[in-house]
């Protein structure tokens, strides 16, 4: 049976607060752990399916332009080639997951340099890989295709402008004001697990194993690729080795494997390599941002203005969202925000780690501390003088707002110094020592989910979803859900996620995944909870259940007589989206030492404050943030994807020259969860907490490095050079 929840109105009964099994919020260690660490979870490359043949992609070495022809006889009669596929629906480019069709261009169009052209399919990995080697392949190029996104004039993205009061007027007016341009370099989400698929067919059934983050979207990306019905095809994605964005959609590994599958009427791998994921997969767009606050002799900002260019391929409808926290952060009732983007034939730019916010917020806090300098004023005193009692734009109330609580906190617990600020007031030998703060934002959504919970005659549960867990412990809180509505340990919950033969989860991606999903699983429960209820001649809110009992001590077991009870809930956002502003708030603090000679920064410490509704698990959502926490670190210090301007191809595309923080990088951080109750958030109260820790982290950091030894940097990522440069004589 289905239950069906529209959310049109805040849910207040905090009916979880009244559970007896006190399982959720607490620091349970993840339930498929053991699997991991064993190596017996089995990720999208490892199932052992007999007689799979192994593909290996070819990739284009122009910038735009045709193929005009391949050598395909010299390939095929290469040792245990068994077939060369171009067929036009191979690419699909559709790997930023924003829509429901996959897009049918065929690979003779060229767009950027690195594209998918074509698949090698051969009886090993090897084989393959040398015969994509050398395949020949002609192209006619088309000369003078924009590559520079500052050499293009950007299209303006109406949906973001927004132009209240009078901006220039408020900035000439203003006791203090604030005009400066950051900029920021593109990002690679840089996933552990590289993209992989493989693909068998059973006549006109297609099942295959991916790693892919939205499989209830991804479902019908491929269906619409191969002109296929969805319930001809089965996805499975138990295990996923992490996607930070990268695999919302379907990319071209799992379409070639189906084409050849099917073509060869035997199973296909095909695996990405580490140069392939970050050449054609997708990448954040670079951004120059343009920041302008007004404020009194006081600090309150009257005027705020964000002007953002990024850039994507024609035709894309992605633009990363820059503004999506500047919108609502801070007061000024004159405003002006706009997003452009750019046009240019570098690879897909789509969602990577906290999209928009992850660089937005850096630029935005750090002409915050800019300001907060020139008015005289603490920094974490300006920014919450500057907190809005509503959406200073909607003028919606917020769901809640935790950003003061945060900051204050925060402070605290790392021992922040409010008193007079000036670079250069600490040295330890050869290093400069300095702290900076940041507020953080993220917005909060939710998405509609299914998820089917069976109470068995055995007293044990078992909970089914599409929902995929990406290293963020989704199988873990699912559990610890259905066991606290249902009275049961977490080890008598089984959760089976990532296959599309079970109901469509929300899917995991923009941080919606627990609240989405578990509040699915809360509404399955709750139906359950009302079966038992009957049974016994109470109400459901009088109902108490812990260890497999009620509080009259009747077993679940004798309760079900040897049946069992299963429904499926299905969870809608409803009106309420449209009433509130929803948003999860934090704060960052850090202390950087800088080597006055060399440039270098390390980090010495850093804090995160946040406050995201219900904590399902103490130790998933410390470790989300953490995680969080040392991307900021990446963005600040390291990250950077460079482009080589001839023809646009990316120049460190692996591990070893994209430099993401390493284990020597991190030094000790702090966590601090400002638990509450938003009761608008979902019906479980809690916000998202994925993508929060990075928001904004990278400024404090910034900030950090300005009151060490004086060097204002307005360009992310802040190497050596680039402070040595900016540091004042």
């Amino acid at each position: 049976m289905t239950v069906h929840f529209k959310q049109d109105e805040p849910d207040k009964s905090n009916r979880l607060d009244g559970m007896k099994q006190g399982v959720l919020g607490k620091g349970i260690s993840r339930v498929e752990g053991l699997a991991k660490v064993t190596g017996t979870a089995p990720y999208a490359a490892e199932y052992p399916i007999e007689g799979c043949a192994e593909g290996v992609l070819v990739t284009s070495t122009i910038t735009r332009g045709e193929v005009t022809g391949m050598d395909r006889d010299a390939v095929l009669a290469m040792p245990g080639v068994l077939a060369l596929v171009d067929d036009p629906k191979l690419t699909t480019r559709a790997a930023q997951g924003t829509a429901d069709e996959a897009p049918k261009q065929g690979p003779k169009t060229v767009c950027y340099w690195g594209q998918p052209i074509a698949l090698v399919v051969a009886e090993t990995f090897e084989q393959a890989r040398d015969a994509a080697k050398h395949l020949a392949v002609e192209y006619r190029e088309d000369e003078g295709a924009p590559i520079d996104p500052q050499a293009v004039q950007g299209e303006e993205q109406e949906d973001e402008t927004v132009r209240q009061g009078d901006l220039a007027r408020a900035m000439a007016e203003a006791a203090h004001s604030v005009d400066v341009i950051y900029t920021t370099k593109g990002h690679a989400s840089a996933a552990m697990e590289p993209h992989a698929a493989i693909a068998q067919w059973d006549g006109d059934k297609l099942t295959v194993h991916a790693s892919l983050q939205m499989l209830n979207y991804n479902i019908s990306e491929l269906a619409d690729a191969l002109d296929m019905e969805e319930d001809s095809i089965r996805l499975i994605s138990r295990f996923v080795g992490g996607g930070f964005g990268s695999k919302l959609g379907i990319s071209e590994e799992v379409v070639a494997a189906a084409i050849a599958a099917k073509e060869l009427n035997r199973p296909v791998r095909v695996v990405l390599t580490r140069q392939q994921v970050f050449q054609c997969i997708m990448r954040r767009s670079e951004t120059t941002q343009r920041l302008r606050l007004a404020a009194d002799e006081n600090g309150a900002i009257t005027g705020f203005g964000h002007h953002a260019l990024v850039s994507n391929l024609p035709g894309e409808t992605f633009a990363e969202p820059v503004l999506q926290s500047s919108h609502f952060l801070y007061a000024g009732e004159n405003r002006e925000l706009m997003l452009e983007v750019a046009r240019i034939h570098r690879m897909t730019a789509g969602s990577v780690r906290a999209p928009g916010e992850a660089v937005g917020m850096p630029a935005l806090e750090g002409a915050m501390d800019v300001l907060a300098e020139k008015v005289g004023i603490d920094p974490v005193e300006l920014r919450l003088k500057n907190i809005p009692e509503k959406d200073p734009e909607e003028g919606l109330p917020f769901s809640s707002h935790k950003l003061a609580e945060c900051l204050k906190q925060g402070a605290e617990a790392f021992g922040w110094d409010s008193g007079p600020r000036k670079p250069r007031q600490s040295q330890d030998g050869e290093w400069w020592v300095g702290t900076g703060m940041a507020s953080a934002a993220r917005v909060h959504n939710v998405s509609e989910a299914r998820a089917r919970v069976t109470l068995n005659a055995d007293g044990s549960a078992l909970v089914e979803t599409d929902m995929t867990d990406i290293g963020t412990g989704t199988y873990t809180i699912l559990a610890q859900l259905a066991g606290e509505m249902l009275g049961l340990a977490t080890d008598k919950v089984l959760v089976e996620l990532g296959d599309t033969s079970h109901p469509r989860g929300p899917g995991s991606g923009g941080s919606w995944g627990a609240a989405s999903i578990g509040s699915a699983v809360y509404v399955a429960c709750k139906a359950i909870r009302e079966d038992i209820a009957t049974r016994i001649g109470v109400e459901e809110t009088a109902l108490e259940l812990s260890d497999g009992k009620t509080s009259s001590g009747d077993t679940l077991v004798d309760l079900l007589g040897g049946e069992n009870i299963a429904h499926e809930g299905h969870y809608e956002p409803g009106d309420i989206e449209d009433d509130y502003t929803a948003s999860g708030f934090g704060a960052f603090f850090a202390q950087v030492r800088v080597n006055r000679f060399t440039g270098e920064t390390r980090v010495d410490r850093m804090l995160g404050a946040f406050g995201f509704g219900r904590v399902l698990n103490h130790k998933t959502a410390r470790s989300q943030c953490l995680g969080g926490i040392t991307w900021s670190i990446g963005v600040a210090l390291t990250e950077a994807l460079e482009f080589d301007p001839r023809d646009g191809h990316l120049v460190n595309s692996d591990l070893a020259e994209y430099h993401v923080p390493v284990h020597r990088d991190v030094p000790d951080l702090e966590v601090v969860l400002v638990e509450e109750r938003d009761p608008a958030a979902s019906p479980i109260q809690a916000k998202g907490i994925g993508e929060l820790g990075m928001c904004g982290g990278a400024a404090a950091i910034a900030n950090a490095i300005y009151n060490a030894c004086g060097a204002r940097i307005f360009d992310y990522p802040m190497t050596p050079d680039r402070v040595l440069q900016a540091m004042p004589d």
